[in-house]
């Protein structure tokens, strides 16, 4: 398969692919001209990319994972991530929620709802706040 067909049977850009070259997760079979060529599986490479991606993982990790007669997973690393993914479930579930409460609040303004202020509140403790140098 050439760059172009790669391109439009995964809906990878053709500068990301020759990014990923750069980077080394994956490699054409060889080129014709300035065209690169690519076997079928790199297909399901960019597949596992994407989704390594997806979850958060870094290019370099992806990367290290990638070998060539298939995949070395480093498990602690997913079940790290997974974990990563859990706090962020919980707390867009929380976003949502409030979102959903200020919609339907019947409060006369937001800032008197007490349930809206806890979330306001939540969202201000995320930030540190900078010390007053003056």
């Amino acid at each position: 398969m050439d760059i172009g067909e790669v391109a439009k049977a995964s809906r990878v850009a053709t500068s990301t692919l020759r990014y990923y070259e750069e980077k080394g997760l994956i490699k054409p079979l060889g080129r014709n001209g300035l065209r690169r060529f690519y076997a079928p599986e790199i297909l399901q490479t960019l597949a596992l990319i994407t989704l390594g991606r997806n979850v958060g993982l870094s290019l370099d990790e992806i990367r290290e994972m990638l070998v060539p007669k298939g995949l070395k997973i480093n498990r602690a690393q997913l079940l790290a991530k997974a974990e990563e993914l859990d706090k962020k479930i919980a707390e867009m579930t929380a976003m949502r929620d409030g979102l959903r409460h200020a919609a339907v609040c019947s409060a006369p303004r937001h800032l008197e709802c007490p349930k809206f202020m806890r979330y306001v509140n939540l969202a201000g403790k995320r930030w540190s706040m900078p010390e007053n140098k003056y």
